[in-house]
């Protein structure tokens, strides 16, 4: 009997002595989205663990969404589910924007931006109105990565910061070799890989107000098709066989590559030979690239705002943004991590990492409105046989085709 009711009481003891220490009924617990690949969002889940321990009384909750990521964001937004927290890009930052979703983060943060310590261009890409509606967290930009052994081989100087876009083109028919599958460069018809070529020649498919400028553009646009069509320094896309143009790198098929820091690790772990990077080649304007961004942004139908405001400072901390410029993806939008070791080691490639913080600076915000991806869509598809080469862009780029675009035009921006 005597141990029976020891046993009881011991249970009542314990009972009581876990009801009184149950932390996770006192945390508060707030939602936060993302994409990313595998290596990215181990470094994201390793700095929410830290959060997590600096702040006992919030837990974080990870959504990681690896695949269409906006469209699953659009869902939740439409059932009232969205997160605290939104990793967004500028791309579709405005659509939310103007659908008054997102919080006004600028009061929250008018200490780091009175002492500039974002890239100015990082955080025009979510400023509207005079608000800002996410936090940058990285700032990307165009460089040229090139190939220094094909260089060498066919002792070839290496591309100058002063080269031009003409030089680019001379350059690539010095390194091209159809009869053994090389070419000087690639082509990428994604229209973000257009764009330093409108810049640079001032430019541009949509402008900071969100209007159509196309019409213009039509001979640049006709320059970089006629890189794989007229110059042939670069694979058509059945020459490719399927490959993307950062395998074609790899394999040593071209020997300059357009494209951002994305490509960093993956060139680190696979090439098998000696590159390094340069700005992209000046046109009349210059050497001016389209700067993107990605960052933070909070729900307006968030209820744990404050909770949340933590949290994004501590993720664009400079320890944390030095602990993803540590993986070499991205460039960091803060620039004393950006200029820090752990973005320009001497000891990684590329040797000229500082090319990538130029860009950042001197560069333009991408011109984008709430209607972005509509316009992008019907241009990839009316600009296709120009890419093909069965069209000139002056026969596409029409009256109707104006009208079509015109109608996704941004309204008060």
């Amino acid at each position: 009997m005597k141990k029976i009711l020891f046993c009881i009481i011991s249970i009542l003891i314990l009972c009581t002595s876990g009801c009184s220490q149950s932390p996770e009924t006192t945390k508060t617990v707030i939602k936060f989205s993302s994409w990313g690949s595998q290596s990215e969002t181990a470094i994201i889940k390793s700095l929410l663990s830290d959060f997590e321990k600096q702040n006992p009384d919030i837990k974080v909750e990870l959504l990681h969404i690896p695949q269409n990521y906006f469209q699953k964001i659009h869902l939740l937004f439409a059932s009232n589910l969205a997160p605290d927290i939104i990793f967004i890009n500028n791309y579709f930052a405005p659509k939310y924007i103007k659908a008054n979703l997102l919080e006004d983060l600028k009061p929250y943060f008018s200490n780091e931006l009175e002492q500039k310590v974002f890239f100015e261009k990082a955080v025009m890409s979510f400023s509207y109105k005079n608000s800002l509606y996410a936090v940058p967290r990285d700032v990307s930009s165009l460089v040229v990565y090139y190939n220094k052994d094909m260089f060498k081989q066919k002792k070839i100087s290496f591309p100058e910061q002063d080269w031009t876009i003409q030089d680019f083109i001379d350059t690539g028919k010095k390194l091209t070799d159809t009869k053994n599958r090389q070419w000087g460069t690639g082509l990428e018809r994604d229209l973000l890989f257009l764009q330093p070529f409108l810049y640079s020649n001032n430019l541009y498919m949509i402008n900071q107000n969100g209007e159509i400028g196309i019409e213009e553009a039509a001979e640049q646009i006709q320059l970089y098709t006629d890189i794989v069509n007229k110059y042939h320094i670069a694979p058509s896309k059945a020459q490719t066989a399927s490959l993307t143009m950062a395998q074609m790198f790899i394999q040593q098929r071209i020997a300059m590559h357009i494209s951002g820091r994305w490509l960093v690790p993956k060139y680190r772990e696979e090439a098998k030979f000696d590159w390094d990077i340069i700005n992209f080649p000046a046109g009349s304007a210059g050497s001016v690239t389209n700067i993107d961004a990605s960052g933070y942004a909070i729900a307006k139908s968030s209820k744990h705002k404050s909770e949340s405001i933590k949290l994004i400072k501590f993720l664009t901390s400079k320890s944390s943004m030095q602990q993803l410029a540590k993986s070499g993806l991205i460039v960091p939008a803060r620039k004393d991590a950006a200029y820090s070791d752990s973005f320009l080691s001497a000891d990684k490639k590329p040797a000229h990492a500082e090319v990538f913080l130029s860009a950042a600076e001197n560069g333009i915000p991408t011109g984008v409105n709430e209607n972005y991806q509509q316009i992008n869509d019907i241009l990839t598809l009316k600009l296709e046989p120009v890419f093909e080469g069965e069209k000139e862009a002056y026969e596409i780029i029409d009256k109707n085709l104006l009208k079509q675009l015109n109608n996704h035009k941004s309204v008060n921006r």
